[in-house]
Formats: structure tokens, sequence, C-alpha cells
């Protein structure tokens, strides 16, 4: 935008606290469009990845129930996953030989849940948490989903998958019990966009 320069913020210094595969966490000094130079400010990379709203055969949602340690409880949200990279990282966002989105978003539907679909729309690319990361989400809803197979989860996935219907997602997500706020505007988008 035009007007961009007048907000934008000029980087001092960074520092990487942690860097290794998993994160790099960095600690930033910013001079301020009025001339003030502040800092600490804290940010991080993660990889990339896919939330995908999907709906059964049935008409009902299929969802994943897992611990989430952000927050320490189980939560209940869509199927969701890492966009893998060529050099194995899981963080930094697009780089040759980084998988698709698509093609990570239905091998994370299969992997969770086993399911597939054949109808795929995709809803929106966007910031993970612009405040401090740098990665970004992409949403995607799969509609007629089937299941196929058995789930093929990571060492360090453990989770159930439960259906819902579209009246029980929604009194959970006004009682804040669907906690993922990605997952949320995912499944506003497919209503809002007459997709369901």
């Amino acid at each position: 935008m035009v007007y961009d320069k007048d907000l934008r913020w000029e980087k001092i210094s960074e520092k990487h606290i942690v860097k290794n595969r998993w994160i790099d966490m960095r600690e930033l000094t910013y001079k301020m469009p009025n001339g003030d130079v502040m800092g600490p400010f804290y940010n991080y990379s993660r990889k990339n990845y896919s939330v995908i709203v999907a709906r059964d055969e049935d008409g009902n949602f299929v969802c994943v129930r897992q611990f989430r340690q952000g927050i320490g409880c189980v939560t209940t949200e869509f199927p969701a996953g890492g966009i893998e990279r060529a050099d194995g990282r899981e963080y930094g966002g697009d780089a040759p030989g980084t998988e698709d989105t698509l093609s990570a978003a239905q091998r994370e539907l299969l992997e969770e849940t086993g399911y597939v679909s054949d109808k795929w729309t995709f809803l929106m690319k966007i910031p993970s948490d612009a405040t401090v990361a740098d990665n970004y989400a992409y949403l995607y809803f799969a509609d007629e989903c089937r299941r196929v197979a058995g789930q093929d989860l990571d060492s360090t996935e453990f989770l159930d998958v439960t259906t819902l219907t579209g009246s029980d997602l929604d009194v959970l997500i006004a009682e804040g019990h669907f906690e993922q706020a990605m997952h949320v505007l995912a499944y506003q988008l497919v209503k809002d966009r007459g997709l369901i």
C-alpha cells in the first residue's frame, strides 16, 4: 500500500535465541516510525501448515481430538498439519522442494483420519499469528469425504477421530470449546461462502 512507509519499523538488531531443526526463535530490536528504538521483541519461525474443514458423505464434520501443550488440554479441532520441506526443517516458509499445499492437506486428512475427498476448495492463505510468527496457514474445505483407511500417525501424534453435526460444531464454537482460531476461521469461511 502507498502509506505503508509511514508505518514500517526498521530492524536494528536480530539475535537467534534458539535455532535448530524445529524452530528459529529470535530477539529483535526496531526503530519505530517516530525514531524511537524499542526492544526486545520476540519472533519465531515454524513451518507453514494446512487446516482442513472436512465434511463426510452424511454431512457430518470429521474432527480430531488431541492434547495441545500450549493450552495444556485436549482439544477438538479439524485435521491439520505441516507442509513438508525438502530439507527436513520444521520452520520456514516456501523453499525449493516444499510440498504443494493441496497435496499436504490431502495427505494430512488421510494420515490423521483415514478419510479422502474428491471435492476440495481452497479457502485462504493467512498468517498464523502475525504478531509473533512468520508462518502461514492454508485453509481448505474437503466435501463428501469417505473413509478408506485407518490412521497413519507420526510417533508424536495421539489423536482420536470423531464426527460432529453442524449444530454440535456451532455449539462447541459458541461455548469456546473449539479452541483453534484458524480452524474456527476456516469453518466460518465455509459457511459464509455457502459451501455448506
